[in-house]
């Protein structure tokens, strides 16, 4: 598994490993490990998954995580270990910890695309594959929170590279790192990853011929080992979370609820898969968006799809020939292009790089059309990503050469690149312009600390789609991102006109690395806006607040779902002795409404943390003291249950924190 392998061979002017390193570990610093200490862990999805690792680093419970002390099995372990680990090693439970993990995800992708890459293509093509993995727009946008696919991308891209390396290199024990691979995928993310993984495999493996050697694929200690990874996890949650009862239809109703088994592989996989499941909180692009997003989460090498696909179409009848195992009438086309070494390792060499184009190719299609047919959402296609990276990689390497790289002349012209790289600086120079407008008609408006008290509530996708806030930006946010639109506006400006000058005098490395660096520092800008967005995403202000004026012996509670209060559960669960928040809201769904936490709260041995309008006024007042905390909708109901009796204590974007009697 060494990229250098071919040291010997390469001429003189090659990329230096050391070289590409550098510069992969500045983008990584740059762009992923400085911005993981802001902003503060995120409401909703962010903190609420933060809380199971939290739970399994409080009470040494690795089997069923926890979310305010209701079970919470509809996602698999392994990213809730990595961050409890972390907090268990550290002693330090924040945003640094919380995120840290997906961030070496990134750089384990980069290093797998370079690999991967440099021995398929060239020390170029793996410099290019390595920057683009990190430089690429979902990449640094589907990291700002903990969810698992940036490390379900790391492991089905490990599995995809020891599956091919396994028979090229003759190394059968190759094979042993694909299944456990496979197998920590499957504790990531779930059945899909085996399903994306065999999707893309076993067509490869009959396309190739390689299919006659299965013996080598190690297919009885390889899934003992694939088992011995994946299945305890899973039969000991289903010991720990058995069915309760009948549940009536598929719905669960309170102590009468289906278990593990029955609510994570059929509720959570094949419902899902279906639009099915229950409870419906998620949605399901247009297809016309699913398929266009995909152009602008690997912006800006999409760019370069076009010379991709013309390549592709251009070169078609070439592709089977030269990548089964005994296409012997391809022997003069080796030779006739064997120019730096033997014929043997020519062949080896070609064939390597056709089957990397064969996996990676059916990988992403087959991924792709999954998602198109199930529900999905923006960031479900996060795996094909970097595969996709590394095929543009490829073809722009080639192109820059002006060869192939079996040696022949490339098929298409350096202009492809130029024309691409004129489009970037078009979009530079109108980028530039907007931001510049949107500076100038916003140079007399004050600034505005908390940006949520300005931002429209458009409920585009009703909130069930990740990005559904951007679209709540409004002329006065804008007042709020001055620094970062002017660092953007500099370098939308700078960055692609130059890169295009460079293309232009042939100058073809440091144009196509210009494109990394520019988008580099845009990243920069947008994590700096992202992090004055910090009132209206978290609510760690209100924790802030609750932990100054109050007592560990107050109580918190949040009129309805957990997840819009998520971050001050985190951020208190220290403070509160490990107490749970109260919810007002129906427990087990008795309202028709799902949430996050349903099904867990139907367990007879769920805390009873859940409260009526009638319970949350009855109890309002009595004790010890009480803090409710309301987001948008909420605060009216709040204040229709409430009235006067409320004292309000804090105003952050869009929710309110009260409490019921006057602070000292």
């Amino acid at each position: 598994m060494n990229a250098a392998s071919d040291s010997a061979q390469r001429p003189s002017t090659a990329i230096s490993t050391r070289a590409a390193w550098l510069f992969f570990a500045a983008l990584f610093v740059v762009i992923y490990f400085a911005s993981l200490w802001t902003p503060p862990l995120m409401d909703d999805v962010d903190a609420s998954h933060a809380q199971a690792a939290q739970s399994i680093a409080d009470t040494g419970d690795w089997v069923t995580p926890k979310i305010d002390g209701i079970r919470y099995i509809e996602k698999p372990p392994l990213p809730y270990w990595f961050v409890a680990a972390l907090y268990r090693v550290t002693g330090v439970e924040n945003s640094f910890t919380t995120h840290l993990p997906n961030a070496l995800a990134m750089l384990g992708l980069c290093w797998l695309a370079w690999l991967w890459s440099s021995r398929a293509w060239g020390d170029r093509a793996g410099l290019y594959a390595g920057m683009g993995s990190l430089t690429m727009v979902g990449g640094f946008l589907f990291t700002r929170f903990i969810i698992p696919e940036a490390i379900l991308s790391f492991f089905l891209l490990a599995a995809l590279y020891g599956l091919i390396t396994g028979f090229e290199d003759e190394k059968p024990t190759r094979f042993y790192w694909m299944w456990a691979c496979v197998a920590l995928a499957l504790l990531t993310k779930g059945l899909i990853a085996p399903v994306f993984f065999f999707g893309a495999a076993i067509p490869y493996l009959i396309l190739t011929g390689q299919w006659r050697k299965w013996k080598q694929i190690k297919l009885i200690s390889g899934p003992l080992l694939f088992l011995a990874i994946a299945a305890p996890w899973h039969i000991l949650c289903g010991l720990a979370n058995p069915d309760q009862g009948i549940a009536v239809g598929n719905h669960p109703t309170l102590g009468n609820v289906h278990g593990f088994f029955y609510f994570y592989f059929i509720n959570e996989h094949v419902l899902r898969f279906f639009s099915l499941r229950y409870p419906h909180d998620y949605n399901k692009m247009p297809g016309y968006a699913y398929w266009l997003t995909q152009l602008a989460w690997i912006f800006p090498w999409s760019l370069f799809l076009p010379a991709v696909v013309v390549t592709a179409w251009k070169t078609r009848s070439q592709w089977m020939r030269h990548m089964r195992q005994d296409s012997g009438q391809t022997v003069d086309f080796y030779i006739d292009n064997a120019l730096r070494e033997d014929v043997a390792t020519h062949v080896r060499r070609l064939k390597f790089r056709v089957r990397t184009i064969w996996l990676l190719s059916l990988f992403t299609a087959w991924t792709l059309v999954f998602f198109a047919i199930s529900s999905n959402q923006e960031y479900y296609t996060f795996m094909v990503w970097p595969p996709l990276v590394m095929l543009i990689a490829a073809v722009v390497s080639d192109l820059e050469q002006n060869r192939r790289s079996g040696g022949a002349p490339a098929v298409l012209s350096v202009k492809w690149l130029t024309n691409a790289q004129a489009v970037f600086a078009v979009i530079g120079v109108v980028s530039a312009a907007a931001l510049f407008w949107d500076l100038w008609t916003s140079r007399s408006l004050p600034f505005v600390p908390d940006i949520g008290t300005v931002l429209a509530h458009r409920g585009v996708g009703d909130y069930t789609l990740s990005m559904s806030h951007l679209f709540d930006l409004t002329g006065s946010s804008f007042a709020a991102l001055r620094l970062p639109a002017a660092l953007a506006m500099i370098a939308l400006l700078i960055g692609p006109i130059a890169g295009w000058m460079l293309r232009l005098r042939g100058k073809h490395v440091a144009s196509t690395v210009s494109i990394a660096i520019t988008i580099a520092v845009f990243f920069v800008a947008a994590h700096i806006a992202f992090a004055r967005f910090q009132p209206m995403l978290s609510s760690k202000q209100a924790a802030d607040i609750i932990m100054e004026k109050g007592t560990p012996n107050d109580t918190f509670i949040i009129y309805g779902e957990q997840s819009v209060g998520s971050s001050v559960v985190f951020y208190t669960h220290e403070f509160f002795q490990h107490r749970p928040s109260l919810l007002v809201l129906p427990r087990c769904g008795q309202n028709g409404e799902g949430t996050p936490l349903l099904w867990g709260s139907c367990y007879p041995d769920a805390p009873d943390i859940f409260l009526s309008d009638a319970q949350l006024a009855a109890d309002w007042g009595t004790g010890e003291r009480k803090w409710l905390f309301a987001e948008d909708q909420d605060i009216t109901k709040a204040e229709k249950v409430l009235g006067s009796k409320l004292i309000p204590v804090a105003t952050i974007s869009d929710k309110q924190l009260w409490t019921d009697r006057p602070l000292p």
